[in-house]
C-alpha cells in the first residue's frame, strides 16, 4: 500500500470516528469504559511501567487508561495520551483534574501521521491499533516513539468465537439484515484484526519490534446495566452496529423483531449486580525497540 493511499485511507477512518462513532461513543461511555473494569484489572498491574517513565497512550479514548498510567509513573514520570477524537479527550482532562494529576497531558492526533520523537520509555495501546489502515506502519511509527530498548504493548481482541460479547450480537443482526457491503465506511480493519498471534508477530517484527511477546487475557465485560441498555449498545456500535447502521431503513423495518431476537439472546446472559456479563478474550502483546 502506498503512503498516499494509507494516508487517505487514515484520513477517512477519522472522519469516520468524529463524525459518527464519538457521539456514540459517549453514549456508551458507562460500557466501553466501565464495562472493561475486570479486563483492565487483569493486565495493569503487570504493565511494564516504572515510577518517572515517560509515557505515550495511543488511541487513549476517554483518557481512563493514560489518567491510570500517570498514577502509575508517578509525579516524576509523565504520560501523553493521543487520540483522533478530541471530543474523547475533553473527559480525560476532566479526570486528570479531579484527581489533581498534572503529569498527563491529552493531544488530537492520528497515530499513523503524527511524528514521534524517541524520548518514551512506554508505549502503549489498548484496542486502538486493530484500527489501523496500515497495521505495519502504524506500530512502527509507535517503535518511532521510543527510547532504544524501550517497550511497546498493545492490547488487541482474540477471534470472535473467543469475544461472544460482540460476536454473538452479530450473528443474530445477520438473520435478518444483509452483511455490509465492501462500500462501506467503518472504522478501519476491524476489531478482530489482530486475532492471529502468527499474523501479528509477522507484523511487529515487520514493524521493527524485537522480543515479542503474546499473554492471553480472558475476563468478563459488562455489555449493559438492563437488556434494553444491552440491545441498544449492540445496535449502535460493533459488529452488529455496523450491519444494522449499513442496512438503513430496511433495519428500522425490521427493528422490532431484531430487539427481540437480541433480547432472547441477552437474557440468556449472566446476571450481576452492575449489570450483564460476557465472556471476552484479548491478546496483550509487547515488543522492544532495539537498541
Amino acid at each position: 500500500m502506498s503512503a498516499v493511499v494509507a494516508e487517505t485511507q487514515s484520513n477517512e477512518y477519522v472522519d469516520f470516528w468524529n463524525e459518527i462513532l464519538a457521539p456514540k461513543f459517549t453514549r456508551f461511555k458507562h460500557v466501553l469504559v466501565d464495562g472493561l473494569t475486570h479486563h483492565s484489572a487483569a493486565i495493569f498491574p503487570n504493565l511494564p511501567v516504572n515510577e518517572g517513565d515517560k509515557v505515550l497512550d495511543i488511541g487513549c479514548g476517554f483518557g481512563d487508561t493514560a489518567v491510570d498510567l500517570a498514577e502509575r509513573v508517578g509525579p516524576k514520570g509523565t504520560v501523553v495520551g493521543l487520540d483522533c477524537c478530541n471530543a474523547f479527550l475533553d473527559y480525560g482532562r476532566a479526570d486528570a483534574e479531579t484527581r489533581g494529576l498534572n503529569n498527563v497531558a491529552f493531544v488530537e492526533g492520528d497515530a499513523l501521521s503524527e511524528r514521534f520523537d524517541p524520548t518514551y520509555d512506554f508505549v502503549f495501546s489498548r484496542f486502538g491499533t486493530m484500527f489501523f489502515s496500515n497495521p505495519v506502519a502504524g506500530l512502527r511509527n509507535m517503535r518511532t516513539a521510543l527510547k532504544p530498548g524501550g517497550l511497546m504493548t498493545h492490547i488487541v481482541w482474540r477471534t470472535p468465537a473467543d469475544n461472544p460479547w460482540l460476536s454473538m450480537a452479530k450473528d443474530v443482526v445477520l438473520n435478518y439484515l444483509p452483511a455490509p457491503g465492501d462500500d462501506a465506511r467503518t472504522c478501519g480493519p476491524g476489531p478482530f484484526s489482530m486475532a492471529n498471534e502468527e499474523t501479528v508477530a509477522g507484523m511487529m517484527k515487520s514493524a521493527g519490534y524485537e522480543d515479542v511477546t503474546f499473554t492471553r487475557v480472558d475476563a468478563l465485560v459488562l455489555v449493559g446495566r438492563t437488556v434494553q441498555d444491552a440491545i441498544d449498545f449492540q445496535l449502535a456500535l460493533g459488529p452488529a452496529g455496523e450491519v444494522f447502521r449499513e442496512a438503513g431503513d430496511e433495519a428500522e423495518a425490521k427493528r422490532g423483531e431484531i430487539e427481540a431476537a437480541l433480547a432472547k439472546a441477552i437474557e440468556a446472559q449472566k446476571q450481576e449486580a452492575d449489570g450483564i456479563v460476557m465472556d471476552s478474550s484479548s491478546w496483550v502483546i509487547t515488543g522492544r525497540n532495539p537498541g
